[in-house]
């Protein structure tokens, strides 16, 4: 089978891609400039270069393929203007779907996030529950979502995932906080008992796999996350022990530091410049983000193994043979 993965020099997508090859998949990636090619191309991926905002070349790069994995999106990040996030997560997620119809592809899977839900106030949270975006981040996945569900009802074989927090080797989305805690300067903010529903990378790409499969169900969202859904502060007990330092035990109120955190923002935006402190890393410490992934066990035969406690271990072990963490 012939699949067109975007976002694949990322690391949810770039995980996706090799495994689809390893399954014998030819594999194609749109990409936005020539310097992942000789990467992608070691691994046996073709690279389109192109722009997921040109209909053009999202066309050139959907053309004969079987089906579409999108995974490329405009994550936070300072200096992009709430138009640009809608121009490529809403925009870009709208030329996919227009060229996998006019190519008449057989399934597109679209990479969503638990994080449209915003702040889960009665966990665990099913598909069902309120969708309530936090952040423009997650109001154009929103808004990319209900694309994908008018596209559905109007024929296209469709599926949306939402995960839950991705982590796993390679990835650095949880680095400062291995660093913070490392270096003995983590603070709790606020009381740390909400939940934060991690995936290892390996599972969701199992996830995102059995998505793919001829037999399995369209027209439907998923999330999907781990087994586990633990504390803050079972997290940062978890790493502490695998860095083999003190456990924190400090905390501090929430209101001064979300203060201090639109200071920041309103400081550092109109410059450019990613705040040092903003109201989102706030809101990790105060938002429950608790899942219930029913629906894609039984539906998707989704079956999550990798415990917090492993993932967050190998995460750390990869993390210290790179250099970004100290020795252990």
């Amino acid at each position: 089978m012939k699949i067109l993965v975007t976002g694949a020099t990322g690391f949810t997508g770039g995980h996706l891609a090799r495994r689809l090859v390893a399954l014998g998949h030819q594999v194609r990636a749109l990409v936005r400039t020539g310097n992942a090619v000789e990467a992608l191309e070691e691994d046996g991926i073709e690279p389109v270069i192109g722009e997921l905002t040109s209909p053009s070349d999202v066309k050139m790069a959907t053309k004969g393929c079987d089906q579409v994995f999108h995974l490329a999106a405009v994550f936070r990040t300072a200096g992009h203007t709430d138009r640009h996030y809608m121009e490529v997560n809403l925009g870009g997620t709208q030329n996919i779907l227009d060229a996998a119809r006019q190519y008449g592809c057989e399934r597109v899977v679209h990479c969503s996030t638990g994080g449209v839900h915003g702040h889960v106030a009665h966990p665990p949270a099913n598909e069902d529950a309120p969708i309530a975006p936090g952040d423009i981040y997650q109001r154009s996945k929103v808004a990319a979502e209900r694309a994908v569900f008018s596209e559905i009802k109007a024929g296209l074989p469709a599926v949306i995932i939402r995960p839950g927090a991705i982590y796993g080797e390679g990835d650095r989305r949880f680095l400062k906080l291995f660093q913070l805690i490392q270096q003995g300067r983590f603070l709790m903010v606020g009381r740390g008992t909400t939940r934060l529903h991690l995936i290892h990378i390996e599972d969701l790409v199992d996830g995102l796999v059995l998505c793919g499969r001829p037999v399995s169900p369209v027209g439907r969202a998923f999330l999907m996350a781990g087994p586990e859904a633990p504390t803050l502060w079972e997290i940062v007990r978890s790493i502490s022990r695998f860095l083999k330092v003190p456990e924190p035990r400090h905390s501090v109120p929430v209101w001064p530091v979300w203060l201090a955190g639109a200071l920041c923002e309103l400081a550092c935006r109109p410059l450019g410049l990613d705040p040092p402190l903003h109201r989102r890393r706030v809101s990790f410490f105060t938002h429950h983000r608790e899942f219930d992934i029913t629906r894609a066990r039984t539906m998707l035969e989704f079956d999550p193994s990798i415990t917090v406690d492993h993932g967050l271990k190998q995460t750390i072990q990869w993390s210290v043979q790179q250099g970004l963490l100290a020795p252990i």
